[in-house]
């Protein structure tokens, strides 16, 4: 007999929820859980095939509900639903453990479908979270492909060492401007600081210079 658990910070959420997945034969929901550190408690104390739980969570964060509930529970999978599909998001809930994503107004009409695929321990992802994914695949694929000229020369002497200062220097222009043009390859690259920027910036420059070059501090 399937197990399920169901954690959300509402009464009603949880109520509709609960009537869909006992619905199906011999399915049953086995705990309840108005936030993440009840969840983490009950998914422990019952065991449960699978936790449907809501990323936001009180107290405790959907993602890292996930995180405990997979390390402390192998068999256990973890289905998560959100508000939308963010990608930072669902990257953080992959690494996290979860194999399973909903947003809210599939609920309805993909619950069962969902619950059922990770039974069998397979995962499943909505046609617009596999198209985020895919998309992000193919652009750290070809990082570079989208940055404008501009935004090479500044990269290109973000792998010599050179600090914004110099960059603004060596490129004639102002220092605002090569914190905008590091700005925007955040966004293309899909990176998430510019501390990210900076390590990338570090792991293209040839071994020779990695080897011999004098560190420098890039001046934020």
């Amino acid at each position: 007999m399937p197990r399920l658990l169901i954690a959300d910070e509402y009464d009603v959420v949880r109520a509709g929820l609960r009537p869909i997945l006992e619905a199906q034969p011999d399915w049953a929901v086995v705990a309840e859980a108005a936030d993440g550190k009840d969840a983490i408690l009950k998914a422990i104390n019952t065991k449960p095939d699978v936790a449907v739980i809501n990323y936001a969570l009180p107290l405790v964060s959907g993602i890292e509900v996930t995180r405990q509930i997979r390390s402390r529970l192998r068999k256990t999978e973890v289905l998560v639903f959100t508000t939308g599909s963010d990608l930072p998001q669902i990257r953080g809930l992959i690494k996290a453990g979860a194999r399973g994503f909903l947003t809210f107004p599939m609920l309805s009409t993909c619950l069962f479908e969902a619950v059922q695929s990770l039974l069998k321990h397979k995962p499943y992802l909505t046609a617009d979270v596999t198209e985020e994914l895919l998309a992000s695949f193919l652009r750290r694929s070809k990082p570079e492909a989208s940055l404008s000229d501009r935004e090479r020369d500044v990269l290109r002497l973000m792998t010599e060492g050179r600090a914004n200062r110099q960059i603004a220097a060596l490129l004639n222009i102002d220092l605002k401007t090569v914190r905008e043009q590091r700005l925007a390859m955040l966004q293309k690259l899909d990176l998430s600081s510019q501390a990210a920027l900076t390590r990338y910036a570090q792991r293209k420059r040839p071994v020779e210079v990695q080897r011999f070059a004098t560190p420098m501090a890039v001046v934020q």
